[in-house]
Formats: C-alpha cells, structure tokens, sequence
C-alpha cells in the first residue's frame, strides 16, 4: 500500500507549470515537524495536478499551512554531469488548507 498523509507548512512558493493542453503541475516544498525533543523538520516535495494544481498557484503561499494525502513516487535521470539522480516527491490525491486566505488589504483612502 502506497498512502502518504502529511501536515506542515509550505517551504517554498508554490511553482505552477503548464504541460500542454489542460495539463498543469504545481510543485512546492512542505516542511513537517519532527516529533520529539531534538524537532527539526522533513522537508517533502509535493506534486498537484490539474485543477488542484491552479488551486494552490491560487491560493496557497510560503508558509500557509496545509495537509496532504497523496502517495510516493520516485523518479530517476542522469544529470547534466552524468552523474545518477534520484527524487523522490509525494503525488497529491487531496490537499486541504488549513488557514484561511488572508483578504487583501483595503486600499488607502486619500484625505479630502
């Protein structure tokens, strides 16, 4: 069984990449608290797809905080080097915002 479910923060902003006709992929960094008393955090790559992709291009910034099921994937290629790398990223089935939006901020009014 292959089930992921993560809850952190955003490390990154959110990267939204078009793929070709309706395909879309928005990649960000998740940091994810370590338990225990030495803390520290996992920092996980998250892929989102689609419609879900435009969502968190949209909606979801630098520090917002969010939890992810998806599963893990691994993927491999050889770099520019030629040397063999490895990646390994969680693919989004669902991501849910835990903090609302902040509004946008009302625009200054001038004295008359």
């Amino acid at each position: 069984m292959n089930v992921v479910s993560l809850i952190g923060n955003l490390a990154t902003e959110v990267e939204l990449r078009e793929l070709g006709g309706e395909r879309r992929v928005a990649s960000f960094v998740v940091a994810v608290d370590r338990p225990g008393r030495d803390g520290g955090a996992d920092y996980v790559r998250v892929a989102a797809w689609n419609r879900q992709a435009e969502a968190c291009s949209r909606l979801l910034g630098k520090g917002r905080r969010v939890a992810v099921d998806g599963r893990l994937r691994s993927r491999s290629w050889e770099a520019d080097d030629g040397s063999r790398r490895t990646a390994v990223e969680v693919v989004a089935n669902h991501i849910e915002f835990l903090e609302r939006a902040e509004p946008a901020a009302p625009a200054e009014q001038e004295a008359a």
